[in-house]
């Protein structure tokens, strides 16, 4: 599990790098989702963030921290999946990318934050590539610090 955790972790900080590389190619800007997120959380689960201007703060501060917790949870989650099986390297990249895509995805859609049936094309490659980029980086970890997961 702490491997995994590792894993979960080393992906999150690569999805974050293809992100803001993607941001600065394509002059985006950095997207309101996972401030909007910590702040539908909050409330859901009654939890004041304070006045106004602090609460707004804070949200731009959980809304990274909340993804970075869902990267390393589900690495975690992966590590006790895979801790006693062989994984082909394609696999555990579509179960580790699209699983934490899955996820972020679902829970921003359950809380009213976005729609993922309004996206556009570029919306879901937006949303795609980095959470491709954090699979790969995270099956790549977990087959660096677990040579035996190896195949052949």
């Amino acid at each position: 599990m702490v491997d995994g955790a590792i894993v979960g972790a080393v992906g999150s900080a690569v999805l974050n790098v293809v992100s803001y590389f993607d941001m600065t190619v394509r002059a985006r800007p950095a997207s309101t989702t996972p401030e909007t997120t910590a702040g539908r959380l909050a409330k859901v689960a009654h939890v004041s963030l304070g006045p106004a201007e602090e609460a707004a703060k804070r949200q731009a501060g959980l809304g990274p921290v909340l993804g970075y917790a869902t990267g390393i949870a589900a690495g975690a989650a992966y590590g006790l999946f895979a801790a006693h099986r062989r994984v082909p390297f394609p696999l555990a990249v579509a179960l580790l990318g699209g699983g934490v895509m899955a996820v972020s995805d679902s829970s921003m859609t359950l809380l009213g934050v976005t729609d993922p049936r309004t996206w556009r094309r570029i919306d879901w490659a937006s949303d795609l590539v980095p959470h491709l980029a954090y699979g790969v980086a995270a099956a790549a970890t977990w087959r660096r610090l677990r040579p035996s997961s190896r195949r052949g």
